[in-house]
């Protein structure tokens, strides 16, 4: 298979949520990679959307806060750009590329997904609450309507990278997610009750935003992690691991039927998987840092410490009940997380109001879309009051 330019395929891209932390990186990997940008949206960051417009010149920018999309036209009024505001920027986005990067934060990326899917677009797909939240339905509207999903998350990149030789998906074992631990490794949960959110925004090895970098120091993303592995792969619980890797140099594993496990490495930097999402089946070039296996730390690996760190098995938890429970999973977590980036709740307060919400609502299988949402509308409630 050549390697090569995603410019020999004449893509373009559409990035939702551009002005976030992976939204900066998929515009870097295309700026290298000389892929055009045919639409930008964000949540209400008109400053820094507007200096991307200008740079990329999109046909489309959207900024879902009505107040700050009506800032940007003011910005942009010297451009040819449509500008949109509220929940229409992001749907008009997603089919106006050939390729849609999903790098929106919670379940405000489930529908304009949704939408990409319908239009048989790539979905780039780093919102991981999108297959948390409605995985089955997700999956079934893909294989309907023919449309491409690549992870953009480090280890369900490094496990799709590994299951490229797979001839047959029974092949498989396990997945090994691993992890790098968080700011706070080896502590019990005693030691972990009046961390403070400037403890907790310590990421040991990845640049990112502070909502997922607080659910790596309470394991909450490898817990939503598990739930995406499962959707993605059609496979139960008991077929996907984690593993503590505080290195974050091996980003996952796929372990075979026959003994062999197969892991994808290389430095601890998105636009990697970034970059494979865009140009997959081809690998193009890099110009960023290459893994150095001569200079590298040695790799270990270790168990997760459910007990010291309650939200990966309430996750879990979830997963194993499947239907609603993970949309309140996930969006219980989302409030209490704003909560605690306010200084609102204590961290240990994040997993109690998980499990309050998972306790006290009502689990439907098998759901619709609309329940899907209620779902999600009554955690945010139910933690919100509290």
């Amino acid at each position: 298979m050549d390697g090569g330019n995603i410019n020999d395929q004449k893509k373009n891209i559409a990035v939702l949520g551009s002005t976030g932390s992976i939204g900066r990186q998929t515009l870097e990997v295309a700026e290298e990679q000389g892929i055009s940008i045919n639409a930008l949206t964000a949540y209400r960051d008109s400053k820094l959307l507007e200096q991307q417009a200008r740079k990329f010149r999109p046909k489309l920018a959207a900024l879902s806060d009505e107040n700050a999309a009506r800032d940007l036209r003011v910005r942009l009024a010297d451009m040819d750009i449509k500008i949109l505001g509220g929940p229409d920027g992001p749907r008009e986005a997603a089919v106006s590329a050939d390729i849609v990067v999903t790098a929106i934060v919670g379940v405000a990326g489930l529908i304009p997904t949704l939408e990409a899917i319908r239009a048989g677009k790539r979905i780039a797909l780093a919102n991981k609450e999108t297959l948390v939240c409605a995985g089955e339905l997700v999956m079934r509207e893909a294989e309907k309507y023919q449309a491409e999903i690549i992870p953009v998350d480090s280890e369900h990149s490094a496990i799709f990278q590994c299951v490229q030789g797979c001839i047959d998906q029974k092949e498989i074992k396990r997945l090994i997610l691993t992890c790098s631990g968080g700011p706070f490794y080896g502590k019990s949960w005693q030691e972990t009750e009046n961390i403070t959110k400037d403890d907790a925004l310590k990421h040991p090895n990845w640049r990112m935003g502070p909502k997922i970098t607080i659910d790596c120091a309470t394991l909450m993303n490898k817990g939503l992690e598990v739930i995406e592995a499962m959707r993605l792969y059609k496979l139960p619980l008991e077929q996907v691991s984690v593993v503590i890797h505080r290195q974050s140099i091996a980003h996952s594993f796929v372990e075979y039927q026959d003994g062999a496990i197969l892991a994808q490495l290389g430095t601890p930097d998105m636009r990697l998987p970034i970059r494979y999402a865009l140009t997959y089946p081809n690998r193009a070039a890099s110009k960023f840092e290459f893994l150095d296996l001569l200079s590298c730390p040695p790799l270990t690996f270790a168990a997760p410490d459910r007990e010291a760190f309650p939200c990966l098995k309430l996750a879990e938890q979830a997963a194993r009940e499947g239907g609603t429970a993970c949309a309140v999973l996930n969006a219980a977590n989302e409030i209490a997380v704003n909560l605690f980036l306010n200084n609102q709740i204590k961290f240990h307060d994040i997993p109690a109001l998980v499990s309050e919400a998972r306790e006290k609502i009502p689990v439907i299988q098998n759901p619709s879309l609309d329940e899907i949402l209620q779902a999600d509308s009554d955690a945010r409630k139910l933690i919100s009051r509290g």
